[in-house]
């Protein structure tokens, strides 16, 4: 199966040579970052780590991973999966075999590496994001059905799958979107014990009072919105 990974990228120049590195390119066809208005080295240093660059000027994680889809789908062969992950290194990338392995033998469409499940590393996590996740997984489960761990961002999907959920959110929504349409849909999926690091450098969400409170109201709005 030909895999594709995405990588939203805002000033990760530290942290994204790492990244490409742990990547068993074996397993992947292109690894696309989406330079999401960087002012630092983040494109150069991608360039230099074998990675495809394209840009996407909109601030926003969800604008960076809708640009990457849209380059994945015109690309002139294209992928059967689709990877998601971060570029500030808290993720495994030695784990994505694992995390694929299940939609390549045909279980499921749809895979997430929880971090819930897995080994975090201590501090890997803030408090905020582990309210925030306890919290989103519990209305998922209450609004939808399903049984969610974590709306962590290393992620696989169908490439057909994805397209068809018509994914619109251009910001902190986006994962739960993901899941709250999987979970309308009826869509199989399954989550794997993920190990979780700590990012390099400070996140532009939870490192900050603002993106806190933001990514907070969004995810919640999300979850009402779609009921």
């Amino acid at each position: 199966m030909v895999i594709d990974v995405v990588i939203p990228a805002f000033n990760e120049q530290d942290s994204i040579p790492l990244v490409l590195a742990d990547l068993d390119r074996s397993l992947v066809r292109n690894v696309v970052v989406v330079n999401n208005n960087s002012t630092d080295g983040t494109v150069s240093a991608a360039l230099k780590g074998g990675a495809i660059v394209v840009d996407e000027p909109h601030q926003g994680y969800g604008a960076a991973c809708l640009r990457g889809v849209e380059y994945v789908n015109e690309s002139s062969l294209t992928a059967d999966i689709i990877v998601f992950m971060d570029a500030d290194y808290s993720d495994y990338g030695d784990e994505l075999e694992q995390l694929v392995r299940p939609i390549v033998i045909g279980e499921v469409d749809f895979t997430i590496g929880s971090r819930a499940l897995g080994q975090r590393e201590k501090g890997a996590m803030m408090p905020q994001q582990l309210f925030g996740n306890w919290l989103a997984t519990g209305l998922l489960k209450l609004f939808y059905g399903v049984r969610f761990s974590d709306l962590g961002p290393f992620r696989a999907i169908r490439l057909s799958t994805l397209n068809a959920l018509k994914m619109k959110d251009k910001d902190f929504g986006w994962t739960v979107e993901m899941q709250i349409k999987i979970a309308k849909q009826k869509i199989p999926f399954i989550e794997f014990p993920a190990r979780y690091r700590k990012r390099i450098g400070v996140s532009k969400i939870t490192g900050t009072l603002k993106g806190t409170i933001l990514a907070g109201y969004k995810i919640i709005y999300t979850l009402i919105k779609y009921r």
